[in-house]
């Protein structure tokens, strides 16, 4: 079984917005990470009062795992820093309920569809316990580091 650093070393994200903890498999075309929904994990900043994660969550769970998908191949082959990519959106995203319950532990599994030179498309699935509780298609561009350098100085302005 291979050995991964946490989510976060492959992402570009700082706490508190890294929402995923664990990782546990990379592959050439699919990704698989885990969190825990509780007030002592990294999702705690975002849970309402009953200690639950509201669903809409999942889409971001499932587009850090992309992250994280990205950030470990760019390592691999270009041992680089992870590079900052953007949801473009997501297609048939469902979740089970309003929102994940407190205390589960959320799978979150992506699968590549489709890939070019900036756009991507993914599956992308939450499980709790084995079975499915949300999940949709999301697409995903990441800009090269030249076009990322001037959306940041337009930002600036």
């Amino acid at each position: 079984m291979a050995e991964y650093l946490p989510a976060a070393q492959y992402l570009p994200h700082r706490p508190p917005m890294v929402l995923v903890e664990e990782v546990l498999l990379i592959a050439e075309d699919r990704a698989h990470c885990r969190v825990r929904v509780g007030r002592e994990t990294v999702l705690a900043p975002f849970l309402n009062a009953d200690g639950q994660l509201p669903a809409w969550f999942g889409m971001e769970i499932l587009a850090q795992t992309i992250g994280v998908w990205s950030g470990w191949h760019v390592r691999r082959l270009d041992n680089a820093d992870p590079r900052p990519g953007m949801l473009l959106g997501g297609r048939d995203y469902r979740c089970k309920a309003a929102a994940f319950p407190a205390g589960a532990v959320l799978d979150a599994q992506v699968r590549l569809l489709m890939m070019d030179d900036k756009i991507g498309s993914f599956e992308g699935v939450i499980f709790i316990d084995g079975e499915w509780y949300a999940g949709g298609r999301l697409n995903i561009y990441q800009p090269g580091r030249h076009e990322l350098q001037q959306l940041l100085q337009q930002g600036k302005s």
